[in-house]
């Protein structure tokens, strides 16, 4: 058998709320190599589109927060899987967060490839990248989304899950 997968879970459900700790004893069951993170616990603020991470302080957040720790952490983890409630058939505004936030994982240039501009990488890391969502979703779109945002960040997406069936989350490649 394989190296196993590191994995960092970002619960942005409250660290006591059933099914997140049932998800996370479901997807942290799979390997020894994880960290979690509450972010109900943090204070991480929205992006504020001000591209410092492009272009002043190149892969460094100019918001000074609790982030920095999760942004180091994806570096350091093969999967992120971001456990989410849902609000008008998508991910809520705190995982947005999570996501816009992750930025500073690519440069500001752009290439083509297989037809489609995507950002250059600022690391060579091929990232992986999941979502467990509570409530309800348009599948389709949040398929779609979760694949084009992997892309964009040099990674794969291994998919969207109902948090009822995080259970089906494979960590192995």
């Amino acid at each position: 058998m394989g190296e196993k997968m590191s994995l960092l879970i970002i619960n942005t459900l409250e660290k006591n709320d059933p099914l997140a700790k049932e998800a996370i004893r479901n997807l942290s069951a799979q390997t020894s190599l994880y960290t979690i993170f509450h972010t109900m616990e943090m204070k991480i603020a929205p992006c504020i589109g001000c591209n410092a991470c492009w272009l002043k302080t190149p892969g460094i957040c100019a918001i000074k927060d609790d982030y920095e720790k999760i942004l180091k952490a994806c570096l350091q983890h093969d999967t992120t899987i971001i456990i989410s409630d849902t609000s008008l058939g998508f991910i809520n505004y705190k995982a947005k967060n999570i996501v816009d936030r992750m930025l500073p994982l690519a440069t500001m240039y752009t290439h083509i490839i297989n037809g489609q501009m995507r950002h250059i990488p600022r690391y060579e890391k091929k990232f992986q990248f999941g979502i467990v969502y509570s409530g309800v979703v348009d599948m389709k779109y949040m398929e779609q989304w979760l694949e084009r945002f992997a892309l964009n960040f040099n990674g794969v997406s291994i998919g969207a899950f109902p948090i009822e069936k995080c259970g089906e989350v494979s960590l192995c490649t």
